[in-house]
């Protein structure tokens, strides 16, 4: 464990930033998740879900949890997706 008076303020940063980045990557995981599960169904209520997940998708990038190419990657992917399967239907 750290000794100094900074580096025990910066334990507590990192602590604080690690579940911080946790909770926003958990939300990121559960809106993608849903998103896809909703590709196949009902296109309203799959555009609703989609904005939801972009969104959260975003807000972790700006957060700094995610790489901002890496939210742009996975929100262009799941468009795709979802308009593959508007297509389709």
């Amino acid at each position: 464990m750290a000794n100094h008076k900074s580096a025990l303020k910066r334990a507590r940063q990192s602590e604080t930033r690690r579940l911080r980045n946790r909770m926003n990557k958990t939300r990121v995981k559960n809106a993608v998740k849903s998103a896809r599960d909703a590709v196949g169904g009902e296109a309203g209520a799959a555009a609703e879900v989609l904005r939801k997940a972009m969104s959260a998708l975003f807000r972790a990038a700006s957060k700094g949890t995610l790489h901002r190419r890496n939210s742009a990657r996975r929100i262009a992917r799941l468009s795709r997706q979802m308009d593959a399967a508007r297509k389709a239907a």
